[in-house]
């Protein structure tokens, strides 16, 4: 079986071109009240799900310690135990409470970091982790730069292979960037919203582009409609600030509008809504590696089945941006 491939920024790794998320299978988290997990979990089928995504050839997972305060990685680890060739991606710099499955805080100084790396390797039962990335990039400058120094220490001593940021503030994926081993910058992109200055900072420092919310949390998959509406225990039921793809639970009308606009070029060639939003991303930029979450092996083969289609042609490519009404000035 052979799988399409991306080399994972500076590093001499190869990974799937399809990376998977993990934010979903965690299932319940909060902070306080505002709900930030996502409902209907089930965690045998998530471990199912884990073992279709290995069998099918994918080879980076990305999770965090606040992804169900812990749950996410501790499932991780139950099915990663045999397959160390597999890439693990796990973030840092949120306080949990596992017991009540809330996060707490942030925490960036240099003793947390290590404490919460050390914590992430036992629910992972690994001894290394290869890519740790800062999950709460919301620090001033000097901040940034200690992090970075004390990843690299955390490198020179081999508990982390790689490590990066995720962020869509450029400025501080900049300060990141200069470190020597620092090779991704998670990122938002999808075929819904585009992020050329967060691009284009990865391709001046050769960084990969690990893109988070790839099908909108779900709203690409093209199974929502203008009635539907998720349940308040989910994340998507009443939703943060950041969170634009739904409202009180039920899509955004202009995202749906969006997509239905596009949806007979994304399904081209017998792709999925799902399959052809991940094409895009392809074909949109060389160094992307799209992170779709999951909750079941259905859900893993749908997205793992994009890579048998590959990109989308330089044509439909061009045609959903025309449509969408961002090509640059006389293109």
């Amino acid at each position: 079986m052979t799988v399409m491939t991306r080399r994972l920024g500076r590093s001499d790794l190869q990974v799937s071109a399809l990376g998977l998320g993990c934010w979903a299978i965690g299932g319940a988290m909060a902070a306080g009240d505002q709900q930030l997990g996502y409902a209907g979990v089930d965690d045998d089928l998530a471990v199912q799900g884990l073992h279709r995504a290995v069998e099918l050839g994918i080879t980076l997972f990305d999770t965090a310690d606040a992804y169900g305060a812990g749950h996410s990685e501790r499932l991780l680890g139950t099915v990663l135990a045999d397959h160390p060739d597999v890439l693990v991606a796990t973030k840092f710099g949120n306080t949990i409470d596992e017991s009540t499955r809330q996060l707490t805080g942030i925490d960036t100084s240099p003793a947390y970091v290590r404490q919460a790396l050390h914590a992430s390797l036992r629910r992972l039962g690994r001894d290394r982790i290869d890519l740790y990335q800062l999950h709460t990039p919301d620090v001033d400058d000097a901040r940034a730069a200690e992090l970075v120094n004390t990843l690299e220490e955390l490198a020179t001593e081999g508990l982390i292979r790689w490590y990066g940021i995720s962020t869509d503030d450029p400025g501080r994926a900049e300060i990141f960037a200069a470190g020597p081993r620092c090779t991704a910058v998670q990122l938002q992109l999808n075929v819904l919203d585009e992020n050329p200055e967060m691009l284009a900072v990865c391709e001046r420092h050769d960084l990969a582009a690990l893109c988070r919310s790839p099908l909108a949390m779900g709203l690409l998959g093209g199974q929502y409609t203008s009635t539907s509406r998720l349940p308040a225990d989910d994340i998507r039921g009443r939703q943060p600030e950041w969170l634009r793809w739904f409202i009180d639970g039920s899509p955004a009308p202009d995202f749906l509008e969006r997509l239905e606009a596009v949806r007979h070029i994304l399904t081209a060639d017998g792709r999925t809504p799902a399959q052809g939003a991940l094409a895009w991303i392809w074909a949109h930029h060389p160094q992307t590696v799209p992170l779709p979450g999951f909750r079941n092996p259905a859900q893993v083969a749908e997205n793992a089945g994009a890579l048998d289609h590959g990109p989308l042609s330089r044509s439909q490519h061009r045609d959903v941006e025309t449509i969408l009404d961002r090509l640059p000035a006389g293109v």
